[in-house]
């Protein structure tokens, strides 16, 4: 079933005509190259496709799901679907009563706060409520204070609790906590190299693994792990929000984000492994696991999205386009490389339905491909990915 005729069942013929304009513009989008399926094909095209597929999501309406289907039941087993730590959970916003500020970060990251106080990222916190778009998105969903609106705060600002009045407000723009969430509980583990005397450099490969492990089980989205980082990026550049973007008419996500050119380009800060001295740029074994992981963040993301869709307009056709995209590009990859993780990641997908009102079963699906691509990134030889090389955007392609 095509995507005018999927939009058009049950609809009255007011939504017909809407839903057709609907399609006409998501198609037009595809021909510009911005939700078009990797294909994947070698650069310096490979942000482009072959063809346009066929929508595979009908969203037709249904009743919302109480319980997950046997067969996705039967997939899940074995996976946690709801983690304690971050190795696996859902990038979430940051809790404001853990946030300590980037000025805590400065005092080890000096030369990362700086590359990061160069970016949009930051410029976000002076300019994003002097946008004109903004002040009317905010009009229409009759929001006073786009910095203290959870709506817009999750994403677009890091808020902080007061100690003294106990208030919260915004601090900073997207941030160093943003990515790598709230550092509260992880700080005192994360700065711990071994004893009081003990530098970095000084710190042993078992202190260094044993530290991070605990980093992250307290809250850390450490890079060690790039699936952590790809789904901090995933959860904003992918709006989950349906009356934002069909009230609001805020933008469904960032439609044409590729892991690897949108982290490795003005963004970019890998200062650790020269002790501060210079920005390396990933190796070529770590931009393998990236491009792959942005793919599987995408496809998580994409299901948390269409998660929330309850009507036929543009969000929830973009979120179910998308995330059928990203699985298109997964199983492109599937076809190149092996991996079972993967392989376990698109049995999952091909199990659920892009459908509204299917909340349940979509999200637990996500859970467990979140803790896959945990595991993916976590435990996949960078060497049995070399087949994806000709695919990988070039440094030319950075952003």
């Amino acid at each position: 079933m095509n995507l005018q005729a999927a939009l058009s069942r049950n609809f009255q013929p007011s939504a017909v005509v809407a839903g057709m304009i609907m399609g006409m513009l998501l198609i037009a989008w595809a021909d510009s190259g911005t939700i078009e399926p990797l294909g994947i094909r070698p650069v310096p095209d490979a942000s482009r496709g072959h063809d346009l597929p066929e929508a595979r999501p009908t969203l037709d309406h249904v009743e919302p799901v109480r319980e997950t289907q046997p067969e996705v039941q039967e997939i899940l087993v074995g996976v946690a679907a709801s983690p304690v730590s971050a190795a696996g959970a859902a990038a979430a916003p940051v809790d404001p009563h853990l946030v300590i500020g980037s000025e805590t970060c400065v005092k080890c990251h000096e030369n990362e706060v700086k590359v990061w106080r160069s970016t949009p990222h930051h410029r976000t916190f002076d300019e994003l409520h002097r946008r004109p778009e903004a002040k009317e998105i905010a009009s229409r969903l009759g929001i006073r204070s786009i910095k203290h609106d959870g709506r817009c705060v999750n994403c677009h600002y890091t808020q902080q609790v007061d100690a003294d009045s106990g208030n919260v407000h915004a601090i900073e723009g997207v941030s160093c906590e943003s990515c790598h969430g709230a550092a509260a509980r992880y700080l005192d583990v994360h700065h711990d190299y071994g004893g009081e005397h003990v530098t970095r450099a000084m710190e042993s490969p078992q202190h260094r693994s044993e530290r991070l492990r605990r980093s992250i089980a307290l809250g850390m989205r450490n890079p060690v792990n790039v699936y952590l980082v790809a789904q901090s990026c995933l959860r904003c550049h992918t709006t989950a929000d349906e009356e934002l973007v069909n009230v609001g008419g805020h933008s469904p996500g960032s439609l044409e984000f590729e892991f690897v050119s949108w982290s490795q380009g003005t963004i970019r800060h890998n200062f650790v492994r020269t002790d501060g001295r210079q920005n390396d740029p990933s190796s070529l074994g770590r931009l393998r696991l990236m491009f792959v992981s942005g793919m599987i963040a995408e496809l998580e993301a994409g299901l948390r999205a269409t998660a929330v869709a309850t009507e036929k307009a543009k969000y929830g056709i973009t979120a179910a386009q998308r995330t059928d995209r990203a699985g298109k590009r997964l199983k492109s990859v599937s076809q190149k490389v092996s991996s079972p993780i993967i392989d376990e990641i698109l049995n999952v997908f091909g199990s659920v339905k892009l459908r509204l009102n299917n909340k349940a079963e979509l999200t637990r699906a996500a859970e467990a491909i979140a803790t896959l691509g945990y595991r993916f990134a976590a435990e996949t030889d960078p060497d049995s990915l070399a087949g994806l090389d000709a695919f990988i955007p070039p440094a030319n392609r950075w952003k």
